[in-house]
């Protein structure tokens, strides 16, 4: 049985002392496709998360490096959630002065996580305001949907501010839906059939036998955008689509709210294909619009797993936001929940995007924009492909969408330092030039899978055409949810982070794609063009697409 751990906080101490007041670290960017519809009225109810500020994030760090390189004698030794409570739990200090902080303007309706890192506190707009000068609370209106955010960036106490990380539901606002990354598509109408469940596991050599048979093994993904599947679709996905292989055609959980009206097709997408890759799989979808106008669904979907006990095991994100949109402080914190997740033995999947190697407008010159999570150090992320022959079943090309490049923010972990140096130095002949990007960021993606022309099942309708990087995160979570059966029934741990052992492995049990380009700025100097595929890792496919029995092999040997 999965527990929640709830707890309400009394918040019972003595006032502040007068002081002075500091700002965060904050990318206040106003959302230009909201429209702004007004000031809340001050007696508007607001929720607000407090990021507390965590002990031993460096141990946390190293802990997750011994149990995710496959040479430490600590490998697969995972931790429980009370083992990482233990371990970064905010101070009692901190905790008594952000309680006090909070008792001193009256807010008591809060509620902590297990790790007690977090409190999400219910307050009005014009205590709020208070709280955090410098805070403005708008509603914003967007094809029928409101937030509340603030406009304008907000301080705390200065004897506060040492104490928190961030704090969250004032700023950051869902991206827009990139269309449900559908494409058009490159051949003529109606000769080439597109992308099914069948293509795929013949592509990736799944057999029949292939599917799940571990009663502890799970699997997940995760909604944030008012996107919801239907279990209708799921349904008449499988029969059309599951008849040569065992399978399930409902979702044993959703955690949190299904909504009305139609489905959305990112969701179908990303259920449909975890479902028919990591076939006859447990399966649970996270689905999050947020309780209230304030809340940030992604951010939400992060304090639930600081929060549950017992998790599926693989979790698939399409989800994704500019670098340079977030704050330093947000993304940081976020990594640490990354690291929390990975230290419990969870394998966290994000798509890279579809947008390539991205553009950012910098006065004159352009840069090279990357996107977060897909270029946080602690998470696998996953690009995209093409087949070469679109009327067959062939090798893989770059599929020029294919998020993938260079952090701004965080520096190249150990584990990938060997990969990527080859590839700058193989390639350097035909790099972009290195002012578009940061040659000692993250690199990113680490392995990619077809995302070009699926079918997809939604509002009953058989969809073709459907494209992008959420298509191919969901397809190698199911692969690598096959492998944590077989190793779970061996008595294995399961593959936790994998990035240490994917990057040691080099290649094996992995198509390498060495064709194509993605995406980049439209200029002069670059003329459209961000980074090519080649032998070996490179920033557009990782190390390349799965061959299952290999990759099952090479996965199983520790």
């Amino acid at each position: 049985m999965n527990t929640i751990f709830l707890f309400f906080v009394p918040l019972l101490f003595s006032s502040l002392a007068s002081s002075g007041f500091l700002e965060y670290d904050q990318n206040v960017i106003l959302p230009q496709d909201w429209t702004q519809a007004g000031r809340v009225d001050p007696s508007e109810q607001l929720e607000l998360t407090f990021a507390l500020k965590q002990q031993n994030v460096d141990l946390l760090e190293e802990t997750l490096t011994w149990v995710s390189d496959p040479d430490s004698p600590q490998y697969g030794k995972h931790l429980s959630l009370q083992e990482v409570s233990s371990l970064v739990r905010p101070s009692a200090l901190t905790q008594k002065v952000v309680h006090r902080w909070l008792q001193t303007h009256g807010i008591s309706n809060c509620r902590a996580v297990h790790t007690q890192d977090f409190l999400q506190c219910s307050t009005t707009a014009e205590v709020a305001e208070a709280l955090l000068p410098g805070s403005r609370f708008h509603r914003y209106i967007r094809n029928g949907h409101s937030i509340v955010r603030s406009s304008s960036a907000y301080s705390v106490h200065d004897e506060v501010h040492q104490h928190l990380d961030f704090v969250g539901g004032l700023h950051r606002v869902p991206p827009r839906e990139k269309d449900a990354n559908r494409k058009r598509p490159r051949s003529k109408a109606g000769v080439h059939l597109g992308v099914t469940p069948a293509v795929l596991r013949t592509r990736y050599n799944l057999t029949a036998t292939d599917v799940g048979s571990a009663e502890n093994n799970s699997q997940a993904v995760a909604q944030f955008l008012e996107q919801y599947y239907h279990p209708a679709d799921l349904a008449e996905f499988m029969q059309m689509f599951g008849g040569t292989f065992q399978h399930r055609s409902e979702v044993d959980r959703v955690v949190g709210t299904q909504g009305g009206g139609k489905a959305g097709l990112e969701a179908s997408l990303d259920v449909e294909y975890i479902m028919s890759t990591g076939a006859n799989i447990s399966t649970w979808v996270f689905t999050n619009p947020g309780r209230h106008e304030t809340q940030e669904p992604f951010l939400q979907w992060m304090v639930l797993l600081s929060n549950m006990s017992d998790l599926p095991w693989v979790h698939t994100i399409s989800y994704g936001d500019d670098e340079d949109s977030l704050s330093a402080a947000y993304m940081t914190r976020i990594n640490t929940e990354f690291m929390k997740a990975g230290v419990r033995g969870l394998s966290l999947l994000f798509a890279s995007g579809d947008s390539g190697a991205g553009c950012r407008h910098l006065g004159k010159e352009n840069a090279f924009r990357p996107s977060f999570p897909a270029s946080s150090p602690y998470v696998t992320t996953v690009g995209g492909t093409s087949f070469k022959n679109p009327f067959k079943v062939t090798y893989e090309v770059t599929d020029y969408i294919s998020g993938g490049g260079f952090s701004n923010v965080f520096k190249m972990p150990d584990y990938q330092v060997s990969a990527v140096e080859g590839y700058l130095k193989s390639v350097k002949a035909t790099l972009p030039p290195q002012s578009y990007f940061n040659t000692s960021g993250r690199a990113y993606p680490d392995m990619a899978a077809l995302s070009d022309n699926y079918w997809v099942v939604s509002n009953r309708v058989p969809i073709p055409w459907v494209s992008g990087t959420s298509a191919s995160t969901p397809v190698v979570g199911g692969m690598l949810s096959l492998i944590n059966g077989q190793r779970l029934s061996r008595g294995q741990p399961a593959l936790g982070f994998l990035n240490p052992r994917l990057y040691k492995l080099k290649g094996p049990g992995l198509f390498d794609v060495t064709e194509g380009c993605h995406l980049g700025c439209l200029d002069e100097k670059v003329q459209g063009q961000g980074f090519c595929a080649a032998p070996s890792w490179d920033p557009v496919t990782g190390w390349g697409t799965p061959n299952y029995p290999a990759l099952l092999a090479a996965l199983l040997s520790q």
